[in-house]
């Protein structure tokens, strides 16, 4: 087995923050993706990895979350951190304390932050302030965090990442397709936002992803053509329809109604079933099982929303272990990032 040369992980890592994908590069990628992979196989064969031992991790929360506030805490414990959960009732950034005074403060007390909010800016001024790693638990502009566990499932299902295509199919200015279209376009896979006229990406999105994209001879795609969007696609990718803080129910769901991905969609690939896989970052309106599923079904008349449960279900369906991910995906992040630490040779898979 090869295995990647960590000799100079401090050097490359330490004391980074990790805000946005296109701030590092396309091995840097690629080297947290294995490690995560790596830190994996070893919580499944119950190898201790507390690389992180004694360090305390705050985890700033104005935007609710099950898998993020799951996935830091578990991934941290697992390090041997403690991490300190700080929803939006326990902190006041911009309202009685400037973020940079509550950033200077954080950073005398914990050795790394988390922030999942609204504004990329308060994560960016967190980061300048702190004096510690500061991590993008999401924001409305990137989703960096969700972007290593998502490729580190692909690799897992496909073994290798470049030359494969996706097809994101929804809203196409939300953070996740944004940062697909960017990560994708840096790491060789071929991203195709597929998505109403008035939901693509900003034209600078879409200049970047083309610029990022020419090393890796990949070209990103922007449609509104549903046919087009998914042929030859190895993975389909969608999202909800509305994000946190939006309230334009009935005008999105107007236009994205036709966007659902269906088993008819997964057909329109052409690509053979053993090729082809779909994710969803969480939570889905698959069904009517929950406030929202019920309310649309009674306003709206249908019983899902951006994915069937039919698709849901299939064999095609890898959600739960790119949810899984998301644990070792941190994992590997804030090891890596920490610092002063003794991080071993990781496989090369």
């Amino acid at each position: 087995m090869t295995t990647i040369n960590t000799n100079t992980i401090n050097s490359v890592f330490q004391g980074r923050s990790f805000l946005a994908e296109k701030n590092f590069t396309p091995a840097e990628l690629q080297y947290l993706i294995d490690f995560g992979l790596h830190l994996k196989y070893l919580a499944h064969h119950n190898i201790v990895h507390r690389y992180l031992e004694g360090q305390n991790i705050a985890l700033l929360f104005e935007k609710t979350s099950t898998r993020t506030r799951a996935a830091f805490t578990t991934a941290a414990i697992e390090l041997g951190a403690h991490p300190e959960y700080l929803g939006v009732n326990d902190i006041q950034l911009g309202k009685k304390e400037s973020i940079e005074d509550t950033a200077i403060v954080l950073g005398c007390m914990f050795d790394g932050i988390e922030f999942r909010g609204f504004k990329q800016s308060d994560v960016t001024e967190l980061a300048k302030h702190s004096g510690v790693p500061v991590w993008n638990g999401l924001t409305d502009d990137w989703h960096p965090t969700q972007m290593i566990a998502d490729f580190m499932t692909i690799k897992e299902n496909f073994g290798h990442l470049k030359g494969l295509t996706l097809a994101y199919i929804g809203d196409g200015r939300n953070n996740v397709a944004k940062s697909l279209l960017i990560t994708g376009s840096m790491l060789g896979v071929s991203v195709h936002i597929v998505a109403p006229k008035d939901l693509q990406p900003p034209a600078e999105i879409i200049k970047l992803a083309q610029k990022l994209a020419k090393p890796t001879n990949v070209i990103p795609v922007v449609t509104d053509q549903l046919s087009v969007g998914v042929k030859n696609a190895n993975i389909i990718y969608t999202d909800v329809w509305v994000s946190m803080g939006e309230t334009d129910w009935q005008d999105r769901l107007a236009l994205l109604k036709p966007y659902q991905v269906t088993m008819d969609v997964l057909a329109a690939t052409n690509t053979p079933a053993e090729h082809l896989i779909f994710l969803h970052c969480l939570p889905a309106f698959h069904d009517t099982n929950t406030v929202y599923g019920a309310a649309v079904k009674a306003d709206y008349g249908i019983t899902a929303m951006e994915v069937t449960d039919e698709v849901f279900r299939s064999k095609y369906a890898r959600q739960w272990q790119q949810a899984e991910n998301r644990k070792h995906a941190i994992k590997a992040i804030m090891a890596a990032t920490l610092g002063n630490l003794f991080i071993p040779e990781v496989p090369k898979l």
